[in-house]
């Protein structure tokens, strides 16, 4: 039980600090210009420009059937941090209403870039913390899920189609620049996710892989897997060690295959994904 409350206050303070960083970016670069918001935040603007119903409302409105879906379709802890989330957002964004009069970016081209940025990294620390802001990051993950397609083409690509209609309601450049604003977001998410969750698949080839396999298994607490392999010059058969570490793991399994055999041959690439035992199941 201590444990899971360290995990929840973990994800607590990351979907703070991931709301806070959105709410800087949001009110320090994207307003100011009256560039165009995506998700359920951007179809409030526009509904709120066509009844005069201030925005408010038309947020609450929108994320009850998505939160009612999603408590369907996604897990329930999901969905409980995600409205943790979607309050803290709106509370933040009270808070630093006024935080452009310290910013004072007058730049349109290096509010878009800096928006764009922070709030991919907001939005990409609130998801590894198990939470989204709500509205169309649920229908994205939903998605996901069943499709397996990138979190960040999604959320491109819904939150493209909202922007477009802004047209209609701004102007076409400020509308050009809210989709350049959108990529650099969807990209940003990307790099967010990946950065708290690489992975390294190890080939090794030794001499010795009884005794690497060994020490991988007992000091880094990682499982191996042997694969047979022929040189195709020598002809020797061998055991090649398959395993999987975190990127914080690689330079201690590194040094410890050293120490083991000095003339082992290691081959490292990025792993996409990873599910399955000693691995934390993604969340989105």
């Amino acid at each position: 039980m201590v444990k899971n409350q360290k995990d929840f206050c973990v994800k607590l303070i990351k979907i703070l600090l991931g709301s806070l960083i959105y709410s800087i970016a949001v009110n320090g670069f994207i307003s100011p210009h009256h560039l165009l918001s995506g998700g359920v935040t951007g179809i409030s603007l526009i509904l709120q420009y066509l009844s005069n119903i201030p925005s408010g409302y038309w947020i609450l409105i929108i994320n009850i059937p998505i939160f009612v879906i999603g408590y369907k379709f996604v897990d329930r802890d999901f969905v409980v941090l995600s409205l943790i989330g979607t309050l803290a957002m709106s509370l933040l964004l009270i808070l630093t209403k006024d935080i452009a009069t310290t910013l004072k970016v007058d730049d349109i081209i290096i509010s878009t870039i800096f928006g764009g940025v922070l709030t991919g990294v907001g939005a990409g620390i609130i998801f590894k913390a198990g939470a989204s802001q709500g509205g169309t990051d649920i229908i994205a993950i939903i998605i996901r899920r069943k499709y397996g397609i990138k979190i960040s083409t999604l959320y491109f690509a819904l939150n493209g189609i909202i922007a477009l209609l802004g047209v209609f309601i701004t102007s076409l450049k400020l509308t050009l620049y809210t989709l350049v604003l959108m990529y650099i977001k969807s990209i940003a998410i990307d790099k967010t996710i990946v950065a708290f969750n690489k992975k390294k698949i190890l080939l090794i080839v030794t001499s010795k892989e009884k005794e690497v396999s060994e020490v991988i298994i007992n000091k880094i607490g990682r499982g191996t897997t042997f694969l047979y392999g022929e040189g195709a010059y020598t002809g020797i058969k061998r055991k090649i060690i398959y395993c999987v570490v975190t990127e914080n793991e690689l330079h201690r399994v590194k040094k410890l295959i050293e120490e083991i055999d000095e003339k082992a041959l290691i081959s490292i690439a990025d792993a996409i994904d990873v599910q399955g035992r000693g691995f934390i199941k993604p969340l989105i």
